[in-house]
């Protein structure tokens, strides 16, 4: 009997290895003979300041008081994998409040790159504190990236193929292939 736990437990340790282990993609051996290298993030600068007049809302919960946009323009989709974007948030207090963001499909996490300052249009670049690969927690308060994540950009658990699939989640509310 004690054989049995000790292999169940070895299966279950393995697949958590396995799913850890997704972080590593492609083969850098010329013959693809297997060697996996790690996953590297692109370096990218942050786009246009978003027009405040070509933003795309989009639907967080019944309970969200602030609202959410998206600017179609901004949205992009590395050879990383990795779907970035510009977020606006309107409170219901009156401010704007304006981030770079990108968020990595694979493995449910988000990232802050960048602030917007409204009145000056230009960018300031997030901490390195604040500037680290976070979980999406789909949670009463603050749920925009889970709503990002399950309903636009990775449905399925999968990036979006393109800006434009993305932008045409955005356009109909909710990704085809979102559940």
């Amino acid at each position: 009997m004690k054989c049995r736990w000790a292999l169940l437990l070895a299966g279950v340790v393995a697949m958590a290895d396995a799913q850890t282990s997704n972080r590593f993609v492609g083969s850098s051996s010329a013959d693809g003979a297997g060697d996996e290298t790690p996953w590297r993030e692109l370096q990218f600068e942050p786009p246009e300041f978003p027009k405040l007049d070509k933003l795309r809302e989009f639907y967080v919960s019944a309970m969200a008081t602030n609202k959410y946009f998206i600017d179609p323009a901004t949205l992009t989709v590395g050879a990383d994998g990795v779907v970035r974007y510009v977020l606006v948030v309107k409170t219901a207090g009156g401010a704007t409040n304006v981030s770079y963001e990108g968020m990595l499909c694979k493995d449910r996490t988000w990232k802050l790159y960048a602030t917007g300052h409204t009145g000056s249009g230009t960018w300031a670049k997030a901490p390195a504190a604040s500037s680290v690969w976070r979980p999406i927690e789909n949670i009463p308060v603050n749920r925009h990236h889970a709503a990002l994540s399950h309903d636009l950009f990775c449905p399925l658990g999968n990036a979006i193929g393109s800006a434009d699939e993305g932008r045409n989640a955005l356009r109909l509310g909710k990704h085809p292939n979102a559940n």
